[in-house]
């Protein structure tokens, strides 16, 4: 009777030791499936998406904190891909990202592809040249050759300039190669989003630009986006006014642009 009770309760003892370490693996199953949330983005846009390569190859930026923090909020863990900008709808419409933080503004035309969130950061056209260029006004730009990031909100405002001013666009992958072109003298000018253009201009002592806002233009103001009908732009729009309430997206545009917009 007693070798019956004994071996009983060694039965419910494996089994309550099974179960609870069922119950563990269980629980690390559910910590280690956390779903992740794959960034597509463009890593050429500093202080928005970039890569320091003298500290490491990871992407840092505005865009890839805003990112950290409101996938985090959420419960999601990040993976951020680095694309060409020019191919970050497709990525959404193929399903190789879950969403896009790229600078990117929410165009009429974008919309027709994806859904966007509400604008998180607002900034204007700067026209990019060497000094010694000449180039100081819109009119300077006659006959002139204009480098755009390719598939940007800057290809577009260079052909609203090409109505009345006849200059010739070129365009480029990403935004260092417009530098890089401009540098070389095969391009005269390029447009380039103004707080992206000052990072340069503190880098390229010979690098000069001025501002460019036409007043007719589609909105200059970047938002997050999203295939369309995806539950997430709701959730991130809810924590994205949250953070604009707390203050919290302020001190991202303090830490990455040197001022509150």
């Amino acid at each position: 009777m007693k070798k019956a009770i004994i071996l009983a309760l060694s039965l419910m003892l494996t089994v309550g030791m099974l179960a609870a370490c069922g119950t563990e693996e269980k629980a690390s199953k559910a910590s280690e499936g956390k779903k992740v949330l794959v960034m597509g983005t463009s890593a050429d846009y500093a202080p928005f998406e970039y890569v320091d390569s003298k500290k490491s190859d990871d992407i840092i930026g505005f865009d890839v904190d805003l990112a950290k923090a409101i996938t985090s909020k959420l419960g999601y863990k990040l993976e951020v891909k680095d694309m060409d900008f020019n191919g970050l709808i497709q990525a959404l419409k193929s399903g190789q990202a879950d969403f896009v933080l790229a600078g990117m503004t929410p165009t009429e035309k974008r919309k027709k592809n994806v859904d966007f969130s509400d604008i998180y950061y607002t900034a204007g056209f700067m026209i990019v040249s060497n000094k010694d260029s000449g180039i100081t006004k819109l009119e300077d730009l006659k006959g002139k050759t204009v480098g755009v990031q390719l598939g940007s909100i800057q290809e577009g405002q260079a052909k609203e300039i090409a109505k009345t001013v006849d200059i010739k666009i070129e365009n480029r992958n990403r935004v260092p190669d417009l530098i890089q072109e401009i540098k070389a003298g095969r391009f005269d000018t390029a447009i380039i989003e103004d707080t992206v253009a000052k990072g340069y201009f503190a880098k390229e002592k010979d690098l000069q630009g001025f501002i460019y806002n036409n007043d007719e233009s589609e909105d200059t103001g970047s938002a997050i986006a999203f295939p369309k009908n995806s539950d997430l732009t709701e959730k991130f729009n809810k924590e994205l006014k949250k953070m604009k309430e707390s203050g919290e997206l302020d001190k991202l545009i303090v830490k990455w642009f040197g001022g509150e917009e």
